[in-house]
């Protein structure tokens, strides 16, 4: 008698609707604006949307710290291709949790904040080294909020179990530290402006999202705290003894 083993089914990231326009969105801006307008025609598109901290604190450039979030890399298409994974692999279930318009404002809000967070390091740096370079240097990409969304994730789904390097079975909340210790020592290594990466971008969504989620979890319990207060002010005492009843049920009767 032959045997056939059970197949074992990988369950597939949720694919709802709005970490599918930002995946489109991005996409879109990416080839049709940075590969197609920029890369053949010269249309200085990152000139103007990346986020140059230079621009931002002294030119008053106040739109880059939301639009660099949609920029990638024009030469290395792993940039977004990772970045795009990351966000189907990780936003799918936290949309599923918080609805589209929270997702997205999570997602929104951190990407600026991890901005913020770039553009103050930078300048502290320049202002205490003399050295200007990393106010000229652009930044790119999503980073920043998907590490403030890998922070989310580690934080509701703690317990869940992950591939680190695809070999390593760990609960996402020692992956999200991992990651964290990864980017403050590469910082550390390479310095505030050395290097291709932003590791302060990363790190500044990772403390965004912490920000984030204790205000937004402040508010939660401010929230229910309220409606347990309104609900038992709503509470009221009926007592009808008015009629003679067996003594089992002379008792006081209560209603909500």
């Amino acid at each position: 008698m032959n045997y056939r083993p059970p197949q074992v089914q990988m369950a597939m990231p949720p694919f709802p609707p709005v970490v599918k326009w930002l995946m489109i969105v991005s996409v879109s801006v990416w080839f049709i604006g940075q590969v197609l307008l920029e890369g053949f025609f010269g249309f200085p598109l990152s000139e103007y949307f990346s986020l140059q901290p230079g621009r931002v604190i002294f030119d008053f450039q106040i739109w880059q710290p939301l639009t660099y979030i949609f920029l990638h890399s024009q030469s290395q298409i792993t940039h977004i291709l990772f970045n795009m994974l990351m966000l189907w692999f990780m936003g799918g279930e936290l949309e599923q949790r918080w609805g589209g318009k929270k997702f997205l404002l999570f997602y929104i809000v951190n990407g600026i904040g991890a901005a913020i967070v770039y553009c103050l390091g930078v300048g502290l740096y320049a202002y205490f080294t003399g050295s200007q370079k990393g106010l000229l240097v652009p930044v790119v990409g999503a980073s920043g909020s998907l590490f403030a969304l890998m922070l989310a994730y580690g934080w509701l789904f703690g317990d869940r179990v992950i591939y680190f390097f695809m070999m390593f079975p760990m609960k996402a909340r020692y992956f999200v530290m991992i990651l964290a210790f990864i980017q403050f020592a590469s910082l550390m290594s390479s310095g505030v402006v050395g290097g291709e990466v932003a590791y302060l971008a990363h790190l500044g969504g990772l403390i965004s999202g912490v920000i984030y989620m204790l205000v937004w979890s402040f508010l939660v319990k401010l929230e229910l705290d309220k409606r347990a207060k309104k609900k038992s002010r709503n509470l009221r005492l009926v007592v009808d003894n008015e009629k003679e009843e067996p003594a089992s049920k002379k008792d006081p009767r209560y209603w909500n």
